[in-house]
Formats: structure tokens, sequence, C-alpha cells
């Protein structure tokens, strides 16, 4: 009788302690899950020593919620002494990284031969990164033998750059001289430049597209301009690496329109853009659905987001021209190069156009860019 009782007690107490272990463990995670928890503002929740919610200073992203045009004070001393119009080094990045302290600058412009060691890409499919695409790429590269800007612009102690949209906004702005002066100016896709040069300027660095936005008119294409690929899809590196070795491109490649069969470059003036630019515009700028790593429904950045972001890692100072789409303005033009207008635009099954507008807004109201054209 004694005995069994003793072992009734001892079960008992085991089953106490299981008890109390399961409940800490599930107050924990409890715990944890409250302190990731998101709030309908976007506010993140964090506790105190006692439990009490203490409302974050960064949004779910890590972006600062309150932005404020005026430079930080550190900030505000370290570039006090710049002149009007003189570039300021450093100041794109530091001012980034102010409002969103996960901001890490290092990010190399296009992919070279040690692409494969680069371990923020190479296990992401396209558009996030590279895998599956090596002996293209390898290819590509072999032929192309040059994965930098040109020598004056590398040696530039800072470097303006401009992205260059192509929103009817630009259309009668006469700021084609502007545009010209900064150091690298950065076109998008097919954005034509002869007969527009007094509003959007006539000097391209970069022409950053995909096979489907690229010129198809040979006698379109810019001078003294490098051809900037972004592989959305394994079919746009197999495209480009026909167009580098010259070969007839096929039409049944998997593409969703006509696409180039030619590009009057060089090997050397070819380049593939860091896939890195996509997932971070995508995922922690944006906030695009992850999807596992692949493209999806509405979790793929526009070229404009994603030139911008690779102008944050890249240039001192960064500028914007030709974003922003008002819908509230039907009949304005949606392009500075045609007339159709912006009732015509639809909703796109591949953007999330407000988001990207939300975040464009953030860098131009804490001054990380600068919006010639006042369209976002």
């Amino acid at each position: 009788m004694k005995m069994g009782l003793l072992v009734f007690m001892r079960n008992l107490l085991l089953a106490l302690c299981l008890f109390l272990v399961l409940g800490f463990l599930y107050y924990s995670a409890w715990k944890l899950h409250l302190l990731r928890w998101e709030d309908t503002n976007s506010m993140v929740l964090s506790f105190d020593s006692v439990g009490r919610t203490v409302g974050s200073e960064y949004d779910k992203l890590g972006f600062l919620l309150k932005l404020d045009s005026k430079l930080p004070p550190e900030l505000a001393s370290k570039y006090a002494n710049f002149s009007e119009g003189v570039c300021r080094p450093g100041y794109a990045s530091a001012l980034m990284t102010s409002i969103f302290p996960k901001f890490s600058k290092p990010a190399p412009m296009f992919l070279d031969d040690s692409f494969k060691k680069w371990a923020r890409i190479r296990d992401f499919v396209p558009p996030f990164g590279i895998k599956g695409q090596d002996n293209l790429i390898k290819a590509i590269l072999s032929a192309t033998k040059e994965y930098r800007l040109t020598p004056a612009l590398d040696s530039l102690s800072c470097r303006r750059c401009i992205i260059v949209g192509n929103g009817g906004v630009l259309a009668n702005k006469s700021l084609g001289l502007k545009i010209d002066d900064y150091d690298v100016v950065v076109r998008l896709n097919s954005a034509p430049v002869k007969g527009f040069e007094k509003d959007v300027g006539g000097k391209t660095t970069l022409r950053i597209t995909y096979p489907e936005g690229a010129i198809q008119k040979l006698e379109q294409y810019e001078k003294d301009s490098f051809f900037v690929l972004a592989g959305f899809k394994w079919q746009d590196f197999k495209w480009l690496k026909y167009i580098v070795y010259k070969e007839k491109v096929s039409a049944s490649d998997g593409f969703w329109k006509s696409v180039a069969t030619r590009v009057p470059r060089e090997a050397h003036e070819i380049r593939i853009l860091n896939p890195y630019f996509i997932q971070e515009a995508a995922f922690s700028f944006i906030g695009l659905p992850f999807n596992s790593g692949r493209m999806g429904r509405g979790n793929i950045p526009t070229l404009g987001s994603v030139a911008v972001t690779m102008a944050l890692h890249n240039c001192d100072e960064v500028a914007v021209a030709g974003f922003g789409y008002d819908m509230n303005s039907p009949n304005a033009p949606l392009h500075y190069y045609e007339s159709i207008k912006m009732s015509a635009i639809k909703e796109s099954w591949t953007h999330n156009i407000q988001r990207e507008k939300e975040f464009l807004r953030k860098l131009v109201k804490a001054r990380v860019i600068t919006d010639l054209t006042s369209g976002i």
C-alpha cells in the first residue's frame, strides 16, 4: 500500500514538473509572439520590464516613423560647410542609415566573376538571386570581362546619380541640362532620348532593362552608354548570352512579348545588374510578399525602385525625375514620349504601386533622394 502511494506521488510530481516546463515554454512562445506582433497602425510593439507595451519609433519594415526634412544633428554638422551644389560624400547612405538602421552599404553595382561567393543572392532564384544561373552568368562574364563603370567615374571621390523615369510628369519641365549635369544618368527600358533632350537630357550612363523592355530599333540607342540587364527570369540570362555572343535570339524562349534580337553594344559595354537590389527593394524596403523567394503575384518591384536601391548603395547623392503617377489626373500623359493618358494605366499583377510610392515618399521626405519633378 505504501509502495503504491509512493509511486503515485512520484508520478504526480513528475507530471507537475512536466506541466510547469510546458507551461513555461508556452508562456515564452506567447511572449515572443507578442513581441513580434504588429498593430493595425504598423507600430511594432515591445514590452518594458513589467510587461507594459511601448510604441516603437520604427515601422514594421524598420523605417523611422517620424521622418523629418531636417538633417539629423550629427549629419547637419558634418555637411554644414558644403556649398550649394557641391557633392557631399556619403550623403545618401548616411541619411538612409539614419531612417533605416538596417541599411548596409556594401553591394556591388554589377555581377563580377566572384558572383557565386555572394551569399545574399546565391540561394535565391531569379529575380531575387542567381540560383541555377551559374553557367549562363559565367559564360556572359567570360565575354564581357568588365564589371565596373568607367575609370573616370570609378575614381570620383563623390558621385552624383540621377534615375530618369518615364513618367509624363517630365514633359515641358526643361530639365535636360540639369539632368545632364549629374555624373551618372540612369535610364530605364526603352524610354527615348532623341527629340526629348530639352526635358530629359541627352546623356545616358546606364540603360537598365530586361529583354521585353529593351529598345528594338538600333538607331534609338545612345552612344557611350552601358547596356545593363536586370534579370527577372532565367530566360533573361539566356537572352543576354545570345546578345553578347551575337547569336540568333529564339522568339520561343518564354518571353511575354517580342524582344530585341540585337543590341548595338560590344561585350565590354554590357553589364549584369546585381540581383540583390531587386531582392532588397522588394522585401526590405517595400515590404512585398516573400513567396519563398520566387517571382509571384504582386511581389516584383518596378525597375525604378530597383534603380533607386542600386543608387543608394553606389552613389553619394541620388536624385530622380519622371517618377510618379497622378491617378487624380486621368487626362495627363502617362509617359513623356507618347500621347497615352493616365487613365490607360491598369492595375499590375506584378507590382504594388501604392507600396512603392510609400517607400519612395519616405526617401523624399527624409531627403535621402531628391525628386526633381515632384511626382512622388
